[in-house]
């Protein structure tokens, strides 16, 4: 869940609704000669480039803009099919993923536990080839990384993660268009997390820095980030030049942020741990405490900074 700041003080700039989005994108000259994405896997955006990664948003600007605005229809996919499975129910993710393959001419086929038993009637490997010999493209909503890996190695067509517990990169390209859309750029902005350090957090800590944006974190003693991201989100901070905070102080982390973002504190699988989330997260919330502290002051957290 994203909360542009400027939209929340500053409605009255987006009354002119989509015209001003699409006049305030600006993606530089085409990047088709110098990426080539057809027939990768998109599994997690670490596996991308910056250059990459601003293809997609390039990309899917206009392709939002051609179908949305001008009514245009183009059947880039047809023909094609695209596999999905989902261990895990999602309203946004199906609704979005099947309304923009069929816009595109393709046929989205939908499966759930109840029509798919990964590794369980039937193997991963068994089940990658099947779907590759009837499907163009397979988007996965799986509870383990690690099963989208395996599918990606035996599978010979495309292979896209819609949510996995290590990554979530599909919400984050739309998340990232969205702040494209409104502030024109993404260098240099500053993105507050607020909350568990979980796949949405992981996918920013993979992407922001290629982008210039820096990234504060604030997440709960216990709920920190894994530590092989973290080590790699270190890395790309120290190559790209921008500034990576990891802590447990919410204001610490929400101060000076253009944009402040959280995400539920239970996910799907996590039922049975509701109480102690519960009790763990209290403080870790957007409120306008938070969207206060980030505009207003120069508040300095009284904990001692964490080395990292």
């Amino acid at each position: 869940m994203l909360f542009n700041l400027r939209i929340l003080l500053n409605n009255a700039a987006f009354r002119n609704g989509h015209n001003f989005m699409v006049r305030n994108f600006r993606c530089g000259q085409p990047l088709q000669n110098k990426v080539q994405l057809k027939g990768r896997d998109l599994l997690t955006l670490k596996n991308f480039t910056g250059e990459e990664i601003k293809y997609m948003l390039w990309l899917s600007a206009d392709l939002k803009f051609r179908i949305k605005q001008k009514g245009e229809y183009l059947p880039l996919l047809q023909g094609k099919s695209l596999g999905m499975i989902f261990e895990k129910r999602s309203t946004r993710t199906r609704l979005s993923t099947e309304t923009g393959f069929a816009l595109l001419g393709g046929h989205p086929c939908f499966l759930t536990t109840q029509d798919i038993h990964l590794g369980v009637n039937e193997s991963l490997t068994d089940t990658a080839r099947v779907l590759s010999s009837m499907a163009d493209a397979v988007l996965a909503r799986v509870y383990k990384q690690s099963d989208l890996d395996t599918l990606a190695k035996e599978a010979s067509i495309p292979i896209i993660n819609g949510l996995s517990d290590l990554y979530h990169p599909i919400q984050i390209l739309a998340d990232y268009l969205t702040l494209q859309e409104h502030y024109s750029s993404l260098k240099g902005l500053t993105l507050s997390w607020i909350g568990d350090g979980n796949n949405i957090l992981h996918s920013i800590m993979m992407s922001a820095a290629k982008f210039g944006m820096h990234l504060q974190a604030a997440t709960p003693k216990g709920y920190e980030p894994d530590a092989s991201v973290t080590k790699l989100a270190e890395q790309y901070a120290k190559e790209n030049g921008t500034k990576l905070l990891l802590t447990n102080d919410p204001l610490e982390a929400a101060h000076g942020g253009n944009v402040l973002i959280t995400d539920t504190w239970i996910s799907m699988g996590q039922e049975e741990e509701k109480k102690k989330r519960l009790q763990a997260f209290q403080g870790y919330q957007v409120t306008m405490k938070a969207v206060m502290v980030s505009l207003l002051t120069d508040y300095s957290p009284q904990l001692q900074k964490p080395k990292f």
